[in-house]
């Protein structure tokens, strides 16, 4: 039986091409998303993908944010596990669900302390949630990957992205201390920082055309990034050579950040 690969956001965008990806290198994935009957096409299509690539997906269709979820989701995933033998070799966060508002607006729009909590804890504190609790499982031991998704937002600004930049930040202070605190149990702590790329969530950034025409011109490439590349280096870093690779920011995008 293959060890799993637990995705937290696997039915579209990054999610979806890391799980092709890792299903291709060998691993089953588990797959977390929250879904409704518009978009299941792009579950149906990811899980296809998996298959494809001679693997099983098992996909569960809740919230990734919430603790009940997690404990049911991480229930029936050990209870695979336990009667396969099998490990949960990697886990990647890849959620994208949060407030796109000013911090102080001049109409008085202003983000919400509601919404600001919820979009730290989504695309943040969550990561450290799964974590704690795949570890306290058993569920990964040594060998073991962590993955999280950040972007150039964790360090630069735009208008209405305050929310999400300081997600992105603290996501990226949660990996360096994770791979601080599980270095001892063999398993490397990484966040990664992908170019733009075209995917649903930059689509609700306002000024998204104007960031992918950017990018464009900028990128030594002269072109975006795609779900493609960052889940084939996804693979890569899994490879057991990688091993020492920890605490790491690590930029999938065809060199866009270093030009100024």
């Amino acid at each position: 039986m293959a060890d799993f690969a637990l995705i937290l956001g696997a039915s579209s965008g990054f999610g979806a091409a890391i799980g092709e990806a890792l299903a291709k290198s060998g691993y089953d994935i588990a797959g977390v998303h929250l879904d409704r009957r518009g978009t299941q096409s792009a579950v149906d299509e990811s899980m296809a993908a998996i298959r494809a690539a001679g693997r099983e997906p098992l996909f569960f269709n809740t919230n990734a944010a919430g603790d009940e979820e997690r404990k049911a989701v991480l229930d029936a995933l050990a209870t695979r596990c336990a009667s396969s033998g099998s490990k949960v070799r990697v886990l990647v966060h890849s959620l994208a669900f949060g407030t796109l508002k000013p911090l102080v607006a001049e109409t008085g729009d202003s983000v919400t302390r509601k919404q600001l909590e919820m979009t730290l804890d989504v695309m943040a504190n969550s990561l450290v949630y799964w974590a704690q609790d795949v570890v306290a499982r058993g569920l990964m031991a040594d060998g073991g990957r962590i993955f999280a998704m950040t972007s150039s937002g964790g360090t630069r600004v735009l208008p209405q992205y305050g929310p999400v930049s300081a997600a992105k930040a603290a996501l990226e202070s949660h990996c360096r201390q994770l791979a601080l605190e599980l270095a001892p149990r063999g398993i490397a702590v990484n966040a990664i920082r992908a170019g733009v790329t075209d995917t649903a969530a930059l689509r609700k950034i306002p000024g998204a055309e104007r960031l992918i025409s950017e990018a464009t011109a900028r990128n030594p490439y002269h072109r975006l990034t795609t779900p493609g590349d960052v889940g084939r280096c996804v693979a890569l870093l899994c490879d057991p050579r990688s091993a020492w690779m920890t605490g790491n920011t690590l930029g999938v995008d065809g060199g866009e950040d270093i030009v100024g």
